[in-house]
């Protein structure tokens, strides 16, 4: 398989979507990664694996109808895989494994077979002290966007899953290109306070367009580089509720095919207005785990 992913928006044509298969009992408290997750295990509405098996098979079908190639990982019994971009992510023609959560790993192994079609040079494994996640990581045409935390506390947060070692050694594999990074506000205990990934309070849309939410942002000015990279007039700001219900997590087919969350009515509105089309699906109990269409969907091929 030929690799190529230069932006977020391009005609995709293979991608890795996660499965809801087989997901294991509710996870304990200790166990949880993130604050939303947790939130809905104290409060007894955690999802349960038949609903986001519905969930992810709406998407598949969109995704089908669109004559996109889409891989499954292997079923690991009793094991959450639906996360699919936390594990690796595609810029150019690499295929770079992310050095997640040591309790993650298997699911690396679980796309192995799609790992057999590529080409073993193009697979690139991070040095160990260089910690990213897909959600991080966004290529965006000459840029590469990246959320990272440096704070001294950076190790006291489960939250914080990409640092300044990953933003260099990034740069380093791709000099040809600017990697440009945003400090994001981290909370282990309040979801509304917390951008688990870049991709939970920004996305760029079509090919001039972005959804921003800016209490995601620690540093204002980086916040305010975005609003005007972009242009304030083709922004869609969302606000600290549409944050939490993960708006800026939609994923793009196309420059103008975006697949939604059918409950997030002001920005699909906002979207066909903009001449996009937006592919309506269920997403609100994948959604409880602090993750949704961007979170679950690892492209390899587009345009």
């Amino acid at each position: 398989m030929k690799l190529n992913i230069q932006n977020e928006t391009s005609r995709l044509r293979a991608v890795i979507l996660g499965t809801a298969e087989s997901i294991g009992a509710m996870p304990s408290l200790d166990q949880a990664y993130d604050p939303k997750s947790i939130l809905h295990i104290k409060a007894g509405t955690y999802p349960i694996e038949s609903d986001m098996q519905k969930e992810m098979d709406a998407v598949a079908e969109v995704l089908e109808r669109y004559d996109v190639k889409v891989y499954r990982p292997e079923v690991i019994k009793d094991y959450n895989q639906i996360f699919s971009r936390d594990i690796a992510f595609v810029i150019e023609d690499k295929f770079i494994k992310a050095n997640i959560l040591p309790d993650r790993e298997r699911e690396y192994d679980a796309i192995q077979h799609v790992l057999n079609t590529i080409d073993k040079d193009n697979i690139i494994t991070l040095p160990e002290e260089c910690h990213v996640e897909g959600g991080d990581v966004m290529p965006w045409n000459d840029y590469i966007f990246v959320g990272t935390y440096s704070g001294d506390d950076y190790p006291d947060y489960i939250t914080a899953r990409t640092n300044m070692d990953a933003v260099i050694a990034l740069q380093e594999l791709f000099p040809h290109k600017t990697v440009k990074s945003f400090e994001l506000r981290k909370s282990n205990t309040d979801a509304k306070e917390n951008a688990l990934h870049l991709d939970c309070c920004f996305q760029p849309i079509g090919s001039d367009k972005a959804i921003l939410h800016k209490n995601g942002f620690l540093n204002e000015k980086e916040y305010n580089w975005l609003l005007n990279f972009f242009g304030k007039e083709n922004v869609f700001e969302i606000t600290k509720e549409e944050m939490y219900n993960m708006n800026s997590n939609v994923f793009s087919i196309a420059e103008d095919v975006v697949i939604s969350e059918r409950n997030f009515t002001r920005l699909n509105t906002w979207l066909r207005e903009h001449g996009i089309t937006v592919e309506e699906v269920p997403y609100a109990e994948i959604a409880k785990q602090e993750g949704l269409l961007r979170c679950s969907t690892l492209p390899l091929i587009r345009d």
